[in-house]
């Protein structure tokens, strides 16, 4: 089963020549003096088989917008596992000739090997794999399995070797070179026994070599940790050393502090006891230092004034603190007072503004008004005037004819006595006497603007109460129901419409003498085929023919 799964094929090669490649760069170290650089070849021999050894099992990206899984990615969550791994992480972000996360991952592992730490990284991705491997190696992966951990071991010598690589010279975003198994690979058959036993004698110069070094290193290892120990024992000293620096000067001053009230006390007690001993009078603090120290009551009298001027200072500020917040508690209400009526005030002149607009459109409703009622005026106007010019038109045609039908008249009565004497007799007999007419004549309203501007409405109503109409009904002769319609303008009088009346029931009268009944009506009738002002003068004239 072994022989036939591919993945443990795979991870047990690897191991195996990780094995080899670490132990000839170990001999070489130990040969050549231990200080490599990156044109030593079993050193790029590691650094490839370490590259396939951290990507084997690698999940690819799955579709074409998912995810990439990069070796980097796995390598940059070391430091949050590991603080010293931010260094290496930081400084590879910032390679200006690396492009690529796989020359990124190149160039952390070089840093790592310099800095004595590979093994110790690898662990920690081995101890968290659970959590930051998982999503990126696949189950049968090395990094996931039990081999990791023979490799990590194998690293762990790495650590007596000094190296020396310039990152920033190599091309590490390109692809590695191949590793030439020939220098790990040595048959056993080829070999011959003068050449066993040259191998047998130069193994056991090796063996002592190697335990000499061997013990060289272990003392180096030593020697470096104790380095380091002492290194961080001096650090913490430096620290004390410090805090014990300023105690002791903290302390000193407390100490010059206590002397001084230590004086003054001795003084003021030497000074009791002499009072009470002589009897005299406790003199005042002063003077005792007068007599004693006259420098220290100098000085004691000018920290008073001093301390005095502070104090008034003091309150002075505290004043004129509270004045200022109370100010600023006045203005700030101030403030809010102002914004309140400037809101106040925003909404008055929106309302004013409303207001206005509402005027505004009034005022040109109004004055279209105006304008369409001077219109109507004016045009009342002009039909009133050619009213007026029909009318007198009428009177000279009337004038006229009442002048021709007098005369005619009066020829035909005065031609024959008797004729006429029996014309008269039959017309006094046979026809009714003639009525006067009767006249009703509505008077014209007198023109109003005010009217048309507060009622806009008025129409063809105003129109009609321009002028007065009056029908002349025929009752008698060969004309029964015979109407006659004339208009009358508004300038037009009473006498005027009777003097028209008589004109034409005399002209009537001459042909067939007629019972006449007059009656005048407003052309604001409810028939609205009898007048318009605004078309002509007389509109309709209906004549109904009855037989006797």
């Amino acid at each position: 089963h072994f022989a036939r799964d591919p993945a443990s094929i795979e991870r047990s090669n690897l191991v195996k020549i990780c094995k080899l490649v670490v132990k000839e760069l170990l001999e070489q170290s130990l040969r050549f003096g231990r200080m490599l650089d990156s044109d030593h070849l079993p050193l790029q021999h590691f650094f490839i088989v370490l590259e396939h050894v951290l990507r084997h099992g690698l999940k690819p990206k799955k579709g074409l917008l998912g995810p990439k899984k990069e070796l980097w990615d796995i390598l940059q969550s070391v430091e949050r596992y590991c603080v010293e791994a931010m260094d290496i992480t930081s400084s590879v972000r910032d390679l200006p000739t690396v492009r690529t996360h796989m020359g990124r991952a190149r160039a952390w592992l070089r840093l790592a090997l310099m800095q004595k730490k590979l093994a110790d990284y690898l662990q920690v991705l081995i101890e968290h794999r659970d959590d930051s491997l998982a999503e990126y190696y696949e189950p049968h992966a090395l990094m996931l399995s039990d081999e990791i951990i023979i490799i990590v071991g194998i690293l762990v010598g790495l650590n007596v070797i000094d190296c020396n690589l310039c990152v920033k010279e190599e091309d590490l975003d390109s692809q590695q070179g191949v590793i030439d198994f020939s220098l790990y690979l040595r048959s056993s058959s080829r070999n011959s026994p003068d050449e066993e036993n040259n191998s047998g004698i130069a193994g056991g110069v090796d063996d002592s070599a190697n335990g000499a070094m061997t013990a060289v290193l272990d003392q180096k290892n030593y020697i470096e940790e104790l380095n380091r120990h002492l290194n961080a024992t001096v650090a913490n000293l430096q620290a004390k050393v410090e805090s014990l620096t300023t105690t002791n000067a903290l302390m000193k001053e407390d100490l010059a502090i206590a002397r001084n009230s230590l004086m003054a006390l001795q003084a003021e007690n030497s000074a009791l006891r002499r009072a009470s001993q002589h009897g005299h009078p406790i003199e005042d603090k002063t003077n005792v230092l007068d007599r004693f120290d006259p420098e220290m009551a100098e000085t004691l009298a000018e920290e008073r004034k001093k301390r005095q001027e502070i104090e008034k200072e003091l309150d002075l500020q505290v004043s004129l603190k509270a004045e200022t917040e109370m100010a600023m508690k006045l203005l700030e209400k101030d403030i809010h007072e102002k914004q309140d009526t400037i809101v106040s005030l925003r909404r008055q002149l929106e309302d004013i503004k409303s207001i206005n607009l509402d005027m505004y459109r009034k005022l040109q409703e109004c004055e279209a008004e105006l304008t369409q009622k001077g219109e109507m005026v004016s045009r009342l106007q002009i039909k009133a005037s050619q009213i007026g010019r029909i009318l007198s038109n009428l009177e000279k045609k009337g004038a006229e004819s009442m002048t021709d039908s007098q005369i005619s008249a009066i020829s035909s009565l005065s031609g024959s006595g008797t004729g006429g004497g029996l014309g008269s007799g039959s017309m006094a007999g046979g026809a009714p006497p003639s009525k006067k007419p009767h006249l009703k004549i509505s008077s014209i309203p007198p023109f109003n603007a005010n009217k048309l501007r507060k009622s806009p409405s008025v129409g063809a109503g105003n129109d009609a109460a321009a002028g007065a109409s009056v029908t002349v009904v025929s009752t008698t002769g060969n004309r029964i129901g015979e109407r006659t319609t004339v208009v009358l303008p508004s300038s037009a009088t009473l006498d005027t419409a009777a003097q028209q009346l008589q004109q034409q029931q005399l002209q009537k009268r001459l042909s067939s003498p007629p019972q006449v009944e007059c009656t005048a009506t407003s052309s604001s009738s409810s028939n609205p085929d009898k007048v318009d002002p605004l078309s002509s003068t007389v509109v309709t004239t209906d004549t109904n023919e009855q037989k006797k």
